[in-house]
């Protein structure tokens, strides 16, 4: 994988959008499609020829990317839950790299979803279980766990639940690209205002 900018703001735009949707369902009990099927999706392709391709192209991260802009442009727009749950996942990911039987784990669930997907759709409830047992039986036993705050009549809901460990999977998955791309939280700190303008540049492509 090319390791630049772009590449790295793309896989962090991946990141605040499975964020941003955990927060919608959490609070709202729904979120974007779209979205939704792309940020899942790339937990099912394992091994994409490039950064784009993950999420089915650069529009699967359209709304990750109008998020990133936003917790990227001060104090006033920036949303600290999300901020929070970002470098959570950020944290955890880099702490999941030192267990290779759980990186397996992984693998082999997001293979047996991947062929459960073809016969259905990404956001069949099938899939969602699988990997929502993925997640549950490996990231979340790695602490810190993630606390997800919300309405407790949608956080309760089951199909919710799963749908908000997906998620976090999805981030993870991000996470992991951002830093095949490069990514280090020294950059994400020195370089903001050169990743804000390649968060604007990329909008503009869509």
């Amino acid at each position: 994988m090319i390791k630049n900018l772009r590449n790295q703001t793309i896989a962090l735009a991946g990141i605040a959008q499975a964020v941003y949707l955990v927060q919608q369902i959490a609070k709202q009990g729904t979120a974007e499609q779209s979205a939704m099927e792309a940020s899942i999706g790339s937990v099912l392709k394992i091994d994409a020829e490039n950064v784009e391709d993950v999420y089915g192209g650069l529009a699967g991260v359209a709304t990750g990317l109008q998020q990133l802009t936003r917790q990227l442009g001060g104090r006033e727009s920036l949303d600290p839950e999300q901020a929070g749950y970002a470098a959570t996942l950020v944290f955890l990911e880099k702490k999941l790299m030192k267990h290779e039987k759980m990186l397996q784990e992984i693998r082999i669930g997001a293979e047996k979803a991947a062929a459960q997907a073809e016969h259905s759709s990404v956001l069949h409830e099938n899939v969602l279980a699988t990997l929502a047992d993925v997640y549950q039986n490996t990231i979340s036993t790695i602490p810190p766990r993630m606390m997800i705050k919300g309405n407790p009549l949608y956080l309760n809901d089951p199909e919710n639940g799963n749908k908000i460990r997906v998620l976090l999977l999805a981030g993870i998955r991000s996470a992991v690209l951002w830093r095949q791309a490069g990514g280090a939280r020294w950059r994400f700190l020195f370089l903001r205002s050169k990743m804000l303008d390649e968060c604007n540049s990329l909008i503009r492509e869509l």
